[in-house]
């Protein structure tokens, strides 16, 4: 598991640099530039909560046309439901953009519905990277307080039956890349390993609310980082 911190040493370490010879910023491949990337939000929120990234993605290079955010209702079964949905979405994106594959970062909830498309569905060979900020890849116990009133509760309470499909067997399957971001500080996810996977790239960002994953700048430079990878 790799953890992110902040720069504290940015100050002395801009000294340094400023006297080295400037170097071109790397520049991302072809492909990932021209990959669709889908937001998926989690519980109770819609496609506004990627603003921020969206806007730090814009400006670090990606083409507006290629980010894309799906909407669904987070009361609906993240398997039977929602999952279809999805990839019916995926589909009409490629279909718009002319991509052969594109890139999923989904928070909370989201993560579910999209592992159940890459696992079950046609996503193993549609999706290249899948991203999960706070998922309750494992459950999360706090999913207990709504489960008897909400379907996307129960499917996140541990042990249902879309947790443990889910994790049956191979956590990471096929040729998709996955990457996992928590928070020690996460309020939601309990216990906040729950988001990481076997096989997955397994981060630790610094001490963020649930929310605030969405809205940090070094967690946007590390989800960027990972989608650039071919």
């Amino acid at each position: 598991m790799r953890r992110l911190t902040v720069p504290v040493l940015s100050a002395l370490l801009s000294v340094v640099v400023a006297s080295a010879p400037a170097a071109a910023a790397p520049q991302r491949s072809p492909a990932a530039n021209d990959r669709p990337v889908i937001f998926v939000h989690g519980r109770n929120a819609g496609p506004g909560v990627w603003g921020d990234m969206i806007s730090r993605f814009t400006a670090a290079g990606k083409p507006a046309d290629r980010l894309f955010a799906w909407d669904y209702d987070t009361t609906q079964s993240a398997n039977e439901t929602l999952a279809p949905q999805f990839q019916a979405y995926v589909d009409e994106v490629l279909r718009r953009t002319g991509a052969a594959q594109v890139d999923v970062v989904a928070h909370s909830l989201g993560s579910l519905t999209t592992r159940w498309y890459v696992k079950f569905g046609a996503g193993a060979t549609k999706v290249r990277h899948w991203v999960s900020l706070a998922g309750p890849n494992h459950g999360t116990q706090l999913a207990w307080l709504c489960a008897l009133y909400d379907q996307g509760c129960r499917d996140m309470t541990p042990g249902s039956y879309v947790v443990k499909q889910l994790n049956e067997g191979d956590e990471t399957p096929g040729t998709v890349r996955y990457t996992t971001v928590h928070s020690p500080c996460d309020e939601q996810i309990a216990p906040v390993t729950s988001t990481s996977l076997t096989g997955a790239d397994n981060i630790e960002a610094p001490c963020l609310k649930h929310n605030e994953l969405l809205t940090d700048a070094t967690v946007a430079t590390e989800v960027r980082k990972a989608l650039d990878t071919d």
